[in-house]
């Protein structure tokens, strides 16, 4: 292979790359609009047929009750009387067809005339790429409340020691 070609090569590589943590990005960033929007068949398609979404206080296994959640009467009270699942852009890691992405959500809903922070959570998001594209295999929320867990959960997705 001749050093134009080697070049070449290495190129369409890294854009690759960049195209697949963009399309890993815009999954995860697509989470609250679509929440928010009540729009459960369309959340429930972000994730495999079996795949899970691990929150403190539920766990969901399947479109079928990722979808249920959404309609649930208490998502429903939460969008009426307004919220936003904020998230911060996530650090994503891609592997061939797996991907990483960790970060930050924050729920966010209306108290009267003002808006308070609900929650805060650590969020680590495992997908996988299939025939139509990228799906979340498992979706773990950790509630930021000083517990060694959520902290844990970062740091064993990135790799990282917990000190």
């Amino acid at each position: 292979m001749s050093g134009v070609e080697e070049r070449l090569a290495a190129l369409e590589a890294e854009v690759g790359r960049l195209a697949d943590e963009r399309a890993v990005t815009r999954l995860v960033l697509s989470y609250g609009p679509l929440v928010d929007s009540g729009s459960a068949d369309e959340v429930a398609g972000l994730w495999e047929p079996d795949g899970v979404y691990d929150v403190d206080e539920l766990f969901m296994a399947g479109r079928e009750q990722i979808a249920a959640m959404v309609r649930s009467t208490g998502h429903q009270d939460w969008i009426r009387g307004g919220c936003a699942h904020f998230a911060g852009p996530p650090h994503v890691t891609v592997h061939e067809d797996e991907a990483t992405a960790v970060g930050y959500t924050a729920m966010v809903v209306r108290d009267g005339e003002r808006f308070v922070l609900r929650r805060a959570t650590a969020n680590v998001w495992r997908l996988r790429r299939g025939p139509d594209g990228w799906r979340v295999v498992t979706r773990t929320n950790r509630l930021l409340d000083g517990r060694a867990e959520s902290r844990a959960l970062f740091a064993d997705a990135l790799g990282a020691a917990e000190s």
